[in-house]
């Protein structure tokens, strides 16, 4: 089975190679990945100039290629189906990103705009997050993200899924389970910073206010805040439940293998 990876933290993220390191146990693991840092570039495309693309070494043995792409994480999903793969693709995971995606933050998201573009496809497909206080726990996301990704391969439907999944700031031992979720409201607003530079004055957009607004205990927001992983079914018009009972068999398999059965 053919995986595609990618990511939006570009090729030096330690996130892209830790699930990397997993998915080249259960199947042909291509990576097509920005060259830089496109986070909060959602899914949008390059389309009024041309795409770069080189080829790059991978750090972990077994992956099939690896290129390095001068565009957005959409653009190395359409890059790495359409061309580099020449459609024969299964599954395609984004990730592990440095920081979660949650609520209707995944509108901003270039981690889950890569994903969104596999599943118009037609490929199942993932979105992979680790919330992190500090610094970045991957190895609990990597595991979650193995598991997750070889049970979509496994499933025999027509009918692809989109999957956004995201990780507490926990080690694996202290995480408390993983829970089916729907999206909740939008967790973070921006700010605008001003700096001066002689005559000159720029501006930083950062995207790191939190809102104020109320999660539900059944929202991906709530469950990760309290140290569950989340993982959510997201349909292109943002809707989530649509495919409930599959979703809650691949939470029950996922959390057995963790040992939260």
């Amino acid at each position: 089975m053919n995986i595609l990876l990618t990511n939006d933290d570009g090729i030096n993220s330690p996130g892209l190679w830790a699930i990397a390191e997993k998915l080249v146990n259960i199947g042909n693991v291509t990576v097509a990945v920005p060259d830089r840092n496109q986070s909060g570039t959602g899914a949008s495309m390059t389309l009024t100039e041309p795409i770069r693309m080189e080829k790059a070494r991978s750090p972990v043995a077994g992956v099939v290629d690896t290129y390095s792409i001068e565009g957005t994480p959409a653009d190395c999903v359409i890059m790495g189906v359409e061309y580099i793969c020449k459609g024969k693709v299964d599954l395609v995971v984004s990730g592990i990103n440095e920081g979660a995606n949650l609520g209707l933050d995944i509108l901003n998201s270039g981690t889950f705009g890569a994903a969104l573009h596999g599943y118009f496809r037609g490929i199942n497909s993932v979105a992979l997050s680790a919330k992190y206080v500090g610094e970045v726990i991957y190895g609990p996301a990597a595991i979650i993200g193995a598991t997750v990704s070889q049970l979509l391969l496994e499933r025999d439907d027509p009918d692809p899924l989109l999957l956004n999944v995201n990780l507490p700031p926990q080690e694996f031992e202290d995480i408390k389970g993983i829970r089916s979720t729907i999206l909740g409201t939008k967790a973070y607003l921006e700010n605008v910073e001003e700096f001066k530079n002689g005559r000159r004055t720029y501006y930083w957009i950062k995207h790191n206010r939190e809102t104020e607004l109320v999660s539900d205990e059944n929202t991906d927001i709530w469950v990760v805040n309290n140290d569950y992983v989340s993982i959510t079914s997201v349909n292109p018009y943002l809707l989530s439940g649509r495919d409930n009972k599959v979703i809650d068999d691949i939470v029950k398999v996922t959390a057995m293998s963790a040992g939260h059965g």
